[in-house]
């Protein structure tokens, strides 16, 4: 949803509304317009709006990056087990981890072809903005749809395709070549690879302009700078953030807090967005017979 959703988003104090005066942070904004997209519901415990997550349950976050999903589980109880490639990202989260929790948790430094975990080990699984990084997606979906128990529920995101098709004109080459982003999903493609795995999709949305702009302005201050990104391209944006993303996400900030701001976000989410999501469950043999 925000580029590489929440990846660049730090585990969050998350705002109640943007900040109304003053000079605005593209980071804040950005939860802010995620939020209003049905993500971070605390007060039901839903990640995104219909995956809920109980203290019951046991998460596993693939490719947890900065470890929002996981740190969201641990805040409502939940057991996880998160992985990643990059092994600072896997030790620093279960720093984390360990200081917030008593339940059990496993982080685990891993490309996850294969995960080295045993079948049916979590109930929720989340693994968002990772497919576009992989280069045999089908594989990586049977691993996902192994480690779920029947029942199990599933939250998938990967980069829309007109914002990606739009950063090919602007970002570096190496934004699109490995280990960055190796694929583009149409949404046909991206249901059929959930389906085909053998899920059942419940929920689909796709949203994100913001960040599809602020990733535009983004590159292009890179590249008036003089900066070109070389081999691994960084997939987060930390503050300080340029002046011109800082600008945009003032001018959004004005946009949402018009009275009919969250329609004309609804448009333009719908028109460009950044990320597409999809909700898809594991079914259970147990309740189908049952039915």
């Amino acid at each position: 949803m925000i580029g590489r959703l929440l990846a660049w988003l730090r585990p969050p104090v998350v705002p109640a509304a943007p900040l109304s005066t003053g000079a605005v942070s593209p980071r804040d904004v950005g939860l802010y317009d995620a939020m209003l997209d049905g993500w971070f519901l605390n007060d039901s415990g839903e990640l995104l709006k219909g995956f809920a997550i109980t203290a019951q349950d046991t998460l596993l976050d693939v490719g947890c990056g900065e470890g929002v999903a996981t740190l969201f589980a641990v805040r409502q109880g939940a057991s996880v087990i998160f992985t990643d490639s990059e092994h600072d990202k896997v030790r620093s989260l279960a720093r984390q981890v360990e200081a917030q929790t008593r339940a059990p948790f496993l982080g685990l430094v891993s490309n996850s072809l294969p995960l080295p975990l045993a079948d049916g080990c979590a109930d929720k699984i989340v693994c968002m903005e990772v497919l576009e990084h992989v280069d045999q997606p089908e594989p990586f979906m049977a691993e996902l749809v192994r480690m779920g128990r029947p029942g199990a529920q599933y939250l998938l995101s990967v980069p829309a395709p007109v914002g990606e098709h739009l950063q090919q004109g602007i970002a570096p080459p190496g934004y699109f070549q490995s280990p960055n982003h190796v694929q583009i999903f149409s949404a046909e493609r991206f249901a059929a690879l959930v389906e085909d795995a053998g899920l059942v999709i419940e929920h689909r949305q796709a949203s994100g302009f913001f960040w599809v702009m602020g990733m535009i302005f983004f590159w292009a201050s890179e590249r008036a700078a003089g900066r070109a990104l070389e081999g691994a391209v960084r997939d987060r944006i930390q503050a300080p953030y340029p002046p011109l993303m800082e600008s945009w996400a003032t001018l959004w900030q004005g946009v949402l807090t018009r009275p009919d701001g969250l329609a004309i976000k609804q448009v333009l989410d719908q028109f460009m967005p950044k990320s597409q999501v999809i909700i898809a469950r594991k079914p259970d043999p147990a309740t189908r017979s049952s039915a």
